[in-house]
């Protein structure tokens, strides 16, 4: 699994694992991203499914003990979100999990004896501490799970945005970033057309994302968008039309 840093300021540093070649090819690639705080706190996101749990495990304790994750947080409610939900609060049996509120009685389902670490998240969102760094879950409902966050951090301007942004690209894309945009859109469009369901949730997001003036953009699938691409992802996202299976 390749492991690279993203961003480090203000005490926070952010690391992307993925292009897992390891991992069965009936299982669908996906990207983790960690958060360390200067005091060795660290929040992990998406972490996956059960079925890579064991590489991912390996892969951040080159970064960090894994005792040191505090804070899991879960965009949505899918498998490959947070499937591995019981192995990880086994080795992390205090971490707090953060999902939005509607999910938390199906999340259950994957571990019901943690529930009491759950942190549930309004539908407008919260801001929240790692270390002494604030971070913030904006709401992304819709987009495409009916309750669904994204994840900032003001400091390094990074936002984790889940499947928005997601591409499914063929095993011999390695590279973490987006290097031609244009060429990746062919890696994204079917994608959301069929999994953005609403047009108004789609162009709501933006409205939230754009004043952040984000530096990264970084989907759970495919690369991240950086420096002027953000742009580029918001303003293509914002003229396509989803909901393709209405």
């Amino acid at each position: 699994m390749k492991v690279q840093k993203i961003a480090d300021n203000g005490g926070l540093s952010w690391y992307v694992f993925g292009r897992d070649t390891s991992k069965s090819e009936h299982v669908i690639d996906t990207n983790e991203y960690l958060v360390v705080h200067s005091s060795g706190d660290a929040l992990l996101m998406d972490p996956g499914g059960t079925e890579i749990f064991p590489q991912v495990v390996a892969a951040l304790s080159e970064v960090v003990q894994i005792t040191d994750i505090k804070a899991f947080f879960a965009s949505h409610q899918d498998p490959d979100i947070m499937s591995s939900l019981p192995l990880w609060l086994g080795l992390c049996p205090k971490a707090k999990v953060y999902m939005s509120w509607i999910w938390s009685g199906f999340i259950a389902h994957f571990g019901h004896e943690y529930v009491g670490n759950f942190i549930t998240v309004p539908d407008e969102g919260i801001s929240f501490q790692l270390g002494n760094s604030h971070l913030q879950l904006i709401p992304a409902h819709y987009c495409h799970s009916s309750g669904n966050f994204s994840l900032f951090d003001p400091v390094n301007r990074v936002l984790f945005s889940g499947d928005i942004g997601a591409a499914l690209l063929p095993p011999e894309h390695t590279n973490m970033m987006v290097t031609d945009f244009q060429d990746h859109t062919r890696y994204m469009e079917s994608f959301h057309r069929r999994w953005m369901p609403s047009n108004r949730a789609k162009n709501a997001w933006i409205r939230r994302v754009r004043p952040l003036k984000c530096q990264y953009i970084c989907p759970q699938h495919g690369a991240i968008f950086e420096g002027e691409n953000v742009d580029r992802f918001l303003d293509w996202f914002e003229k396509l039309d989803v909901g393709s299976a209405v």
